[in-house]
C-alpha cells in the first residue's frame, strides 16, 4: 500500500476540482464581503451598534436554526446543480440588497434569503469533493482549502471593510459578481454527476435529516469524530472570540485585538504545511497526542503572560487545530456515500453551534472573571475532555473494520445518472 502523502501537483492536476476550488474561494469572499457591507450599511443608516451587530449575525442564523435540514436538500439533487442554483440565487438576492434606499426589514430579509442558501450549497460542495478527490488527494485537499479559507476571510474582511467605507452598495455589487463568477466556473467546469440516493425511497425532509444524525451519532467511528471535532473548535476559538477584551486587558488597542485574532488562522497555515509532508498513516497516529496538546497551549493563560506569548500560544493552538483535517479523512472513509450530504451538513452545523455556545459562554464568563483566567480554565478543561476521548477512542481494527465496510457499501451503489 502506498503511504506516500499526496502532492498539491497531484490535487490540482485534477481539472474539475481546480474549478471547484476556485468557485468555493469566491463563494467564501462574497460572503465575507456581504458580512462586512451590511454591518456598515446598518450602522451608518442607524448608528446602532445592535443592529449593525445583529446585521453581521443573520448570516449564521440558518446554520444554528436548521442547518443539518437545510443540507438534507443537497442530497435529493445532483450536487453540481444544487451549488450553480444556490450561487444564482445568491446572485440575485444580494444584488437586490445593492439597491438604494432599501428599507432594513427587507435588507435583513434578503440576507437571511441568502444566508439560507449557504448550508445546501457547502453540504453540496463538501459531499463533491470527497467524490472528486480520492485518497489522500482528499486530505491535502482539505489542507489547501483551509488555508485559503482562512485568506478568503482575512482578504473579505479588509476589501469588504475598505469597499463598504467608500461605497457599500458597492461592496454588495462584487459579492453578488462573486456568486454569479462561481455559478459560471461550477457550470463550465465541473462535469454532472448522477445523484446517490435516486434509488432509495424518499421521505420527509426531517425524516431523512433524522436519519443522518442517527446514522453520524449511532456510528461507532463517525461519532466519536465529530465529537471531537465539535470539542476542538469550542475549546480553540474562545481566545479569538475574546481576543478585543483580552487586548484591553493587555493595555493594547484594535490593533493588538487583531494580531491575537490572526494567531489562530497563522497558526492553521503552519499546521496545514506540516500536514502536507507528513504520510497519511503518520497523521492517524498523531491525532492522540496532538488531541491532548491542543488545550495545553491555553492553560498558560493563567499566569497572565504578555503580548508576545499571548500570541505565540494563539499560533500552536491554530498549528493543533488541523489535527480536524485527517480526521475529516476518516470521516469519509467510512461514511455511506449516499449520506454524504447529510453527514457533512450535520457536521458544518454542529460546528457553528459550538463556536456560537463557546463564545458565548466564555463571554458570560469574562464579565465576572479576567480573560485570561477564563481562556487558561477553559483549556483546563478542554483537557481533561479531550483525555477522555482518547481513552474512549476506538481501537484501530475496529476503524479498519468500518472503513472497509463503507467500501463495501459505496461499491454495491448503484445511482441513476441525471442528466
Amino acid at each position: 500500500m502506498d503511504d506516500r502523502p499526496a502532492t498539491f501537483r497531484e490535487v490540482f492536476g485534477v481539472l474539475e476540482y481546480r474549478y471547484l476550488f476556485t468557485a468555493a474561494a469566491l463563494s467564501w469572499i462574497g460572503d465575507y464581503f456581504a458580512k462586512v457591507a451590511v454591518a456598515v450599511l446598518i450602522f451608518s443608516d442607524t448608528g446602532s451598534v445592535l443592529l449593525s451587530a445583529a446585521g453581521f449575525a443573520v448570516s449564521y442564523l440558518p446554520w444554528v436554526a436548521g442547518g443539518p435540514v437545510l443540507a438534507a436538500l443537497a442530497e435529493r439533487y445532483p450536487y453540481r446543480r444544487v451549488m450553480i442554483l444556490c450561487d444564482v440565487a445568491r446572485f440575485a438576492l444580494v444584488a437586490l440588497m445593492a439597491l438604494p434606499g432599501l428599507p432594513l426589514p427587507a435588507l435583513l430579509l434578503l440576507l437571511l434569503a441568502s444566508s439560507l442558501l449557504t448550508p445546501p450549497f457547502q453540504a453540496a460542495r463538501s459531499a463533491m469533493v470527497a467524490q472528486i478527490l480520492t485518497g489522500d488527494r482528499y486530505v491535502v485537499g482539505l489542507s489547501v482549502q483551509n488555508m485559503v479559507g482562512q485568506a478568503a476571510q482575512v482578504t473579505g474582511y479588509a476589501l469588504g471593510g475598505v469597499t463598504a467605507a467608500i461605497d457599500g452598495h458597492v461592496a454588495l455589487l462584487i459579492n453578488a459578481a462573486t456568486f454569479g463568477a462561481s455559478a459560471l466556473l461550477l457550470w463550465r467546469g465541473v462535469r454532472p454527476r448522477p445523484v446517490e440516493t435516486a434509488t432509495a425511497p424518499r421521505r420527509s425532509l426531517l425524516k431523512e435529516t433524522g436519519d443522518g444524525i442517527r446514522l453520524v451519532f449511532g456510528h461507532r467511528v463517525m461519532r466519536p469524530i465529530a465529537l471531537v471535532v465539535f470539542s476542538m473548535v469550542a475549546i480553540q476559538i474562545v481566545p479569538e472570540g475574546l481576543a478585543a477584551a483580552w487586548s484591553a486587558e493587555l493595555g493594547g488597542g484594535s490593533r493588538t485585538a487583531g494580531l491575537l485574532m490572526a494567531a489562530l488562522p497563522i497558526g492553521n497555515v503552519i499546521g496545514a504545511l506540516i500536514t502536507r509532508v507528513l504520510t497519511p498513516a503518520r497523521r492517524l497516529k498523531l491525532v492522540k497526542p496532538v488531541l491532548l496538546t491542543s488545550p495545553l497551549f491555553l492553560v498558560p493563560a493563567l499566569a497572565h503572560p504578555p503580548f508576545v506569548v499571548v500570541f505565540f500560544l494563539g499560533v500552536c493552538t491554530g498549528v493543533t487545530a488541523t489535527v480536524i483535517v485527517p480526521l475529516n479523512g476518516l470521516f469519509v472513509s467510512v461514511l455511506p456515500g449516499d449520506f454524504r450530504a447529510r453527514a457533512f451538513g450535520i457536521m458544518q452545523g454542529g460546528i457553528q453551534i459550538s463556536f456560537a455556545v463557546a463564545v458565548l459562554a466564555a463571554g458570560a464568563l469574562a464579565e465576572s472573571f479576567p480573560v485570561p483566567v477564563v481562556v487558561g480554565a477553559w483549556g483546563g478543561c478542554g483537557l481533561v475532555l479531550m483525555a477522555v476521548a482518547v481513552r474512549t477512542w476506538p481501537r484501530a481494527a475496529v476503524i479498519d473494520a468500518e472503513v472497509a465496510r463503507a467500501a463495501d457499501l459505496n461499491r454495491q451503489t448503484s445511482p441513476v445518472a441525471v442528466a
